[in-house]
Formats: C-alpha cells, sequence, structure tokens
C-alpha cells in the first residue's frame, strides 16, 4: 500500500473520524438533531450536503483519481466500522445502541456519496475517453479521405489535359487512389456493423466462388504494390455458412496488410486447406518477418508496423473481429527472416456429399 497523500488525509477516513465524534457530541447536546448538518439523514444520498457528504465526495474524487476500484472504495469504510468495533472490543469499552446507530447512518451516508461521486467521475471519464477516440478516428477517417480523393482528382485531371493516358504511371495512380477508397469505406462499414452489434446474416456459398471473387480484385492491388499474388487451387466441393459481406472484408483486409508490407517485387499466396469440420484460408507475405513479441500487437486498434504509415491501423483488428463474427478465428504465424502466415478458421459446409466408395 502507498502512504496516503496530503488530500487523503484531509479528505479521508481522518477527516471522517473527526466528523463522526463531532455528530457524537452534537447529539449529547439539547437539539440533538442539529447533528444532521454533519452527518447528514439517513437515506444515504441524501446526505450530500451535509458536511460527511461534502467530504466523501471529496475522498470519492481522490480515490479515482488513484486508480482504486469502487469495491475499494466500499471495503474503505467498512473496514473502519471493523476497526471501531475491534478497537472497542479490545478496551472493552462498550458501544450504545444509539452510538452504534449513529455510526452506521454516518459510514452509510459516507459511502452512498463516496460511491456516486466515484461512479458520476468515472462515467464521464469513459464518456470522455471514448469522444476522444472516435474524435481521433474520424480525424484519421477524413484525413486518409481527403488525401486519396486529392491524389485521384489530380490524376484524372492530368489524364483529361490529353498529356498522359490511363494506362501510364498516371492511370496507376488513379487506381491505387480508388482501391485505396474502396478499402477504406468498406472497412469503416464493416467496423461500424460490429460495433453496433447488429446480426450477421449467414448463408451458404462455396468456398471456390468466393476466392474467385477475391483474387480479382486482389490481383489489382498486387500490381499498384508491384509484387506478384498466387492463389492455390480450391476445392469445390467446400462451402462455408457465413456473413459473406463480413468475412470478404476480413480477407481483404489481410491481403491489403500482405500487400502493403511484403518485400518489393515478392510474392503474397492464398492458399485453402479443408481440414474436418473446418476451412483454413493461409495467406502468406514476404515482409522480412516480426521482432518477437509483436504477433499479436498487430490485431491491436492503430497497430502500424514498418514504414508505411498510411492507413487508420485497424485493417487487421477489423478482421480479427469480422472473422470471430462467423464463429472464425484469425491468428498469425511468424516466419523468422521471411515473413508472416495469416490464417482465416472457419466452419466447414460440404456443397456435395463425398461420393461413397
Amino acid at each position: 500500500m502507498h502512504a496516503p497523500s496530503e488530500l487523503e488525509l484531509e479528505h479521508g477516513i481522518p477527516r471522517f473520524l473527526e466528523q463522526v465524534i463531532k455528530t457524537l457530541q452534537v447529539e449529547t447536546t439539547s437539539d440533538p438533531m442539529s447533528s444532521r448538518r454533519v452527518s447528514g439523514p439517513s437515506g444515504g444520498a441524501r446526505s450530500a450536503g451535509s458536511e460527511i457528504g461534502e467530504t466523501a465526495a471529496r475522498h470519492g474524487r481522490e480515490l479515482l483519481r488513484n486508480g482504486f476500484t469502487i469495491d475499494q472504495v466500499v471495503h474503505d469504510y467498512g473496514d473502519l466500522c471493523q476497526a471501531i468495533t475491534d478497537l472497542a472490543a479490545e478496551r472493552k469499552v462498550p458501544i450504545e445502541v444509539d452510538e452504534f446507530r449513529t455510526l452506521n447512518r454516518c459510514l452509510d451516508n459516507a459511502i452512498a456519496v463516496a460511491v456516486m461521486e466515484y461512479n458520476g467521475l468515472r462515467e464521464l471519464k469513459v464518456v470522455g475517453q471514448r469522444t476522444h477516440e472516435l474524435n481521433e478516428r474520424l480525424g484519421f477517417f477524413a484525413h486518409e479521405l481527403r488525401n486519396m480523393l486529392a491524389t485521384g482528382t489530380l490524376a484524372l485531371s492530368a489524364i483529361k489535359s490529353g498529356n498522359v493516358g490511363f494506362g501510364g504511371a498516371t492511370g496507376a495512380v488513379l487506381d491505387r487512389s480508388l482501391v485505396g477508397l474502396r478499402n477504406l469505406i468498406d472497412g469503416s462499414l464493416t467496423e461500424v456493423r460490429i460495433a453496433a452489434g447488429l446480426a450477421t446474416p449467414h448463408q451458404l456459398f462455396a468456398l471456390a466462388d468466393f476466392i474467385a471473387e477475391i483474387k480479382l480484385s486482389a490481383s489489382l492491388e498486387a500490381q499498384l504494390h508491384e509484387c506478384t499474388f498466387s492463389v492455390s487451387p480450391v476445392d469445390p466441393t467446400v462451402g462455408i455458412s457465413a456473413d459473406r459481406h463480413l468475412l470478404s472484408s476480413a480477407l481483404s483486409n489481410v491481403l491489403q496488410n500482405a500487400f502493403k508490407f511484403t518485400r518489393f517485387r515478392s510474392e503474397v499466396s492464398l492458399t485453402t486447406h479443408a481440414y474436418a469440420d473446418r476451412v483454413l484460408i493461409d495467406v502468406r507475405d514476404h515482409c522480412g518477418g516480426l521482432p518477437v513479441g509483436d504477433a499479436e500487437r498487430l490485431f491491436a486498434p492503430h497497430a502500424q508496423h514498418g514504414t508505411d504509415k498510411t492507413g487508420l491501423g485497424l485493417g487487421l483488428t477489423i478482421a480479427r473481429r469480422s472473422v470471430e463474427a462467423n464463429h472464425g478465428t484469425l491468428s498469425v504465424r511468424d516466419i523468422p527472416r521471411s515473413g508472416c502466415v495469416f490464417t482465416i478458421n472457419v466452419p466447414r459446409r460440404d456443397l456435395i456429399a463425398a461420393p461413397t466408395v
């Protein structure tokens, strides 16, 4: 335990004990009800304007500021009650019924106000943090959106001027901007769906058709990053029952990450395997491998590795959530000095029963 701060000594248990003593003393006078100005009336939160209420509120704020939990706030006063009764028993000093009733009223009021203040400030803190994170993410989104739109607009203007054609480097810049906009918008829509907890409508579809669809858009992105992209043959009898949009978003994000970090003119490969009741989709890149301990950090929000800091740093986070929404897992395996293998593992649903021999 750390030593109490000056504020804890001023607003905490020592100050509370002084107020309990003052309450007991006032109750022995000709106007015992005036003690309520110190202790507050019975009823917890109604004592907020009393001396004990004001002190407890400051104490609750201090406990929150110092990182204590709500349980510790309650036990803080509960332990005091136990200490008082133990000390009275040890010194053989009886506690009268009225005195004990007064002590309990003071404790109840202090706990109620301290907890109310603690919870209120904690909620404000949580809301403030969420607002900050939302503003930060909106800022990143707007920044990326603006950059891609500006780049695409400049490329289109150059092409319209007639000085360059669609097939050259300027056309590639336009392609890259459009692909980036599509990925940014698709990823953001997926994140909104997951964050809102919207139901995921599952449908049965062929793994081969799904991979073929992904291959079309991924091949263009591979060209833009000047790397090769290979896809292994897919068993036409293997199916998946999932939210196709979410799973497509997840695989697209994994591939985007691979294209972004694989070495120049290296290969990104996509292979599929069906085992028992599971389907594995592997994406392998040649990024050179990961530093020790970095594998799981790749999935943390806003995590950005390597020198390329474009994007929001949410792709793999969204991908994992999308796969998990389909009762699957997304993991990464490091291949030292070579690259990474990202594996999407989802339930298998066969389209055609295997022929009997």
